[in-house]
């Protein structure tokens, strides 16, 4: 009797020491997140916070896309868990036209917006019957006009209008034309035209130079500043907010302010 007693006890010790054990395991495993973004600067910005979040038990995945509809489809579609590439305004416009729901983490970058050239060195040389070309997503499509607004190439009849579009010119003094495209197409015809609005992820991937090449550029002040973003109802995810923290550190701050200059400003 004493023999079975003793062989339950030493098994039931080693079944102990064995969850203990287990439970030791997943406390220290490692979590992935994935999260979509386009290459640049959002998918530079995750890599460079990728070994910090690894110490946190997090393996940062990053999906990249080169333009602004698959990282939100990616997201509604729950095959990523966050993304960053956008700004509020875009991102509510998206999520109500395809009928979900994102949310904003917290403020990462501003990204520039500005009005290219490679064959004028001044607005004042643009000609009657230019072609300007325009990014063809809604919120960007009024934020360019805004700011040809503001530099007296246009006139709408608000330039406050977040929401503004072609037709709502007033005044277009050189007969400009214009021409809408999605923001990857942009750079790539830049050489044909007179002048072109380009997203600072697109110009830098296309080797723009925001100081020699851009003629009119956006106010720091801009308020489309580029969130990180999920599905509503996510945003409390511990993952997401450890890339939260991580994203809106002042090493990431740092790296920003001496690898973009003043092209990606970050506003936290």
């Amino acid at each position: 009797m004493k023999k079975i007693l003793l062989v339950l006890v030493t098994a039931l010790f080693l079944i102990a020491c064995g969850n203990s054990e287990k439970s030791s395991k997943d406390s220290g495993k490692i979590e992935k997140l994935k999260v979509a973004a386009t290459p640049i600067p959002a998918g530079e910005i995750l890599k460079f916070v990728k070994d910090d979040l690894k110490k946190e038990g997090i393996e940062l995945e990053i999906v990249e896309f080169n333009d602004y509809v698959q990282p939100n489809k990616v997201l509604q579609s729950k095959e990523v868990d966050a993304n960053l590439f956008q700004h509020t305004p875009y991102m509510e416009n998206f999520g109500k036209k395809n009928g979900f729901e994102m949310t904003a983490v917290g403020k990462i970058y501003l990204p520039t917006l500005a009005l290219y050239s490679k064959k004028i060195k001044n607005i004042n040389e643009l000609k009657n019957g230019d072609t300007i070309l325009l990014p063809n997503d809604p919120t960007n499509l009024a934020r360019s006009l805004i700011l040809l607004d503001k530099a007296g190439i246009i006139k709408l009849n608000n330039n406050k209008n977040v929401d503004a579009t072609l037709k709502d010119i007033v005044s277009n003094p050189k007969n400009i034309k214009f021409e809408e495209l999605s923001a990857e197409q942009l750079p790539p015809r830049l050489p044909e035209v007179a002048a072109s609005i380009v997203n600072s992820s697109f110009a830098l991937n296309a080797g723009l130079s925001y100081k020699e090449d851009g003629l009119v550029k956006e106010d720091k002040d801009s308020p489309y500043a580029n969130v990180l973003a999920t599905l509503k109802g996510n945003e409390n995810d511990p993952r997401i907010q450890k890339l939260l923290k991580a994203l809106q550190s002042e090493k990431v701050k740092k790296y920003m302010e001496e690898k973009y200059k003043d092209v990606i400003v970050p506003v936290f």
